[in-house]
Parts: structure tokens; sequence; C-alpha cells
């Protein structure tokens, strides 16, 4: 079984193979974890953003995940997902959110990935409460990682207090 480990800090300085992005369906940077880590990795990221084909729902349709390079960031891969917005939870919100870290976990695996950082995805302006997500987040992993194991290191990053005690709570 894969280590799972909670710290309380920057995405974009982890050490790890892979990062995720909680990205918008766009991929092209936006606010929170989406812009820190564009920002970070600089124009290579978007350039590699931009060659990812356009759907019908955007270049990462919710739910789903997509992988790049990662530009300047200390890492081979920023694996993007984009999460759900939360409308009371009754518009499939658990289920996209779970699918969000299923299917990050198994594009890691396709590419090798033996570490892979997490933020909290959904759980800022896309409102998801915060310890429904870590509780789905930390489940979800877990039992994905049976799926998944060439996957070694699990960091779920989170960028305040609040989150760090739900997702140690959880991951406990």
């Amino acid at each position: 079984m894969a280590e799972i480990e909670v710290v309380l800090g920057d995405i974009t300085k982890q050490k790890v193979d892979a990062v995720v992005n909680a990205a918008n369906t766009g991929m092209l940077g936006g606010g929170g974890v989406d812009g820190a880590i564009h920002r970070a990795a600089g124009k290579l990221l978007l350039e590699e953003c931009l060659k990812v084909p356009d759907g019908p729902k955007g270049r990462c349709p919710t739910g789903e995940a997509r992988i790049t390079g990662a530009g300047a960031l200390p890492c081979k891969y920023v694996i993007h997902t984009a999460g759900p917005v939360y409308h009371g939870g009754k518009s499939g919100e658990k289920e996209l959110l779970s699918s969000c870290y299923r299917n990050c976990l198994l594009l890691a695996q396709e590419h090798g990935v033996t570490s892979i950082a997490f933020p909290n995805i959904s759980t800022g302006v896309y409102g998801y409460p915060k310890e429904s997500a870590a509780e789905t987040a930390v489940a979800t992993v877990i039992e994905t990682l049976k799926k998944a194991p060439a996957v070694r290191k699990v960091i779920f990053t989170c960028f305040d207090s609040e989150n760090y005690a739900l997702y140690e709570k959880a991951v406990r």
C-alpha cells in the first residue's frame, strides 16, 4: 500500500513526480490553485495546455483528468482535473469529486508516476463543503490505489489549517 501524507503548504513546491491542478474545464489558468500552478510553472505549461484538444465540454470536463508537462515546476507532470461546483449535493457532486481523484490516479499509473500531490479539489470558490470533500478524497484515493500500484506516495497538500485538520482526520 502506498504511503499517504498530509502536509500544510504550497503544492507548487512539492518534490513529487506529479502535482494535481484543480483546474477549470479550459485548463488555461485561473484563480486559486490553478492560478498558482500556472504562475509557478510559467508559459510552458500554458503552451502544453493549449495542445490538449477541446471537446464539447472543454479541454478537461468536470470529473476527468488530463496530463501535461510541468514547465518550471519541480516535478515531471501536472495532472489537471476539473472539480465540481457545489450545488447543494444533489447534482452528482460527490460522484464527480470522487471521479477527479480516481481519474488522476489512473492517469498517474499510466505514466509511471510514483509520487503525486493533490490539492483540496473544489473546496475554494467551487464551494464544496470541506469535511465532506476530505472524506470523499481520502476514501477514493485509498480505494483507487489498489488499481494504481505504481503510485507509492500520495501527498494531500493543504493550503490552510482547516483543510489540513480535516484531511489528517480523514487519513487517520
